[in-house]
C-alpha cells in the first residue's frame, strides 16, 4: 500500500524549484537492524497508520507536503509512534520511523493479552481496551490494530468510542497500553507483600449409616 502511494503521489510532490533531483530512501540508509550507535538491534516492526498531503500555493503554483503517522515496536512490550513531514511520502515516512524508534516506551502485557481493563482519551478520541480469552485474537480497527500488534497483544477486546482522527486514536490507545500495571507491581509499589491463595481444605466424606450404627 506504501509503495503505491509513493509510486503515484512521488511525481506531484516536486516544487517549481525542486524539478531537479528528488530524495529517495536508500535500500539500506535507515534499517531497523542496527540502533543508533551503529549495533545489531531486536527486529523492529514499522505500520504506516496514516499519510496525508497538504497544498500549498504559491507564485509558480501549488506546492505537497506529504506527513507520514508511523507505529514502531518489537512485538515484546515496547511501542512507540513518530509523525515525520516532507517534501516526499518516502521521506516523511523515513522521518515518522526514526522519532517512532527514538519515543519507544515499555507497556506492561500479561502473556498475549493486557492484565486488566483499561480506558484513556486524547483530544476527541476515546479508547477502551479490555483482555480477553486465548484465541480471541485483536478485535479493533486498522487503526487501534497496528499499536496493539506492534506492542505484541494478540488476544484483546477494544472500542473506539470518539473521534475518527487516526493521530488521536494512536496516541488514545498509546496512552491506555501505558496506564497497564501487573498486580506485583501495584504491591511492591504500595510495599505490601504478595499473597498466594492458600488451597481449600479438603471436605471430608459423609460416613455411611453402617458406621453411625456400630458407633
Amino acid at each position: 500500500m506504501v509503495a503505491d502511494i509513493v509510486r503515484t503521489d512521488g511525481g506531484d510532490s516536486r516544487g517549481p524549484r525542486g524539478a531537479g533531483r528528488s530524495r529517495r530512501m536508500r535500500p539500506g540508509g535507515d534499517s531497523s537492524d542496527h540502533n543508533q550507535d551503529g549495533q545489531p538491534s531486536e527486529e523492529l516492526v514499522e505500520k504506516v497508520v496514516f499519510i496525508n498531503r497538504s497544498a500549498k500555493v504559491v507564485k509558480g503554483g501549488r506546492r505537497f507536503n506529504f506527513s507520514a503517522l508511523v507505529v514502531v515496536g518489537d512485538k515484546k512490550g515496547r511501542v512507540g509512534i513518530g509523525l515525520g513531514k516532507a517534501g516526499e511520502v518516502a521521506d516523511a515516512i523515513r522521518k515518522g520511523g526514526q522519532l517512532a524508534r527514538q519515543h519507544m516506551v515499555g507497556v506492561f502485557l500479561k502473556d498475549a493479552t493486557i492484565p486488566h481493563e483499561v480506558y484513556a482519551h486524547f483530544g476527541g478520541a476515546k479508547i477502551l481496551l479490555r483482555p480477553a480469552s486465548p484465541g480471541t485474537g485483536i478485535i479493533a480497527g486498522k487503526t487501534v490494530r497496528a499499536v496493539l500488534e506492534s506492542a505484541g497483544a494478540k488476544d484483546i477486546l477494544s472500542k473506539s468510542l470518539g473521534s475518527k482522527n487516526p493521530a488521536n486514536v494512536v496516541k488514545a490507545t498509546l496512552g491506555a497500553l501505558r496506564q497497564l500495571r501487573l498486580r506485583e507491581d501495584i504491591y511492591r509499589s504500595r510495599g505490601l507483600a504478595i499473597r498466594t491463595p492458600t488451597p481449600a481444605p479438603a471436605a471430608k466424606a459423609p460416613s455411611s449409616p453402617a458406621e453411625t450404627t456400630q458407633a
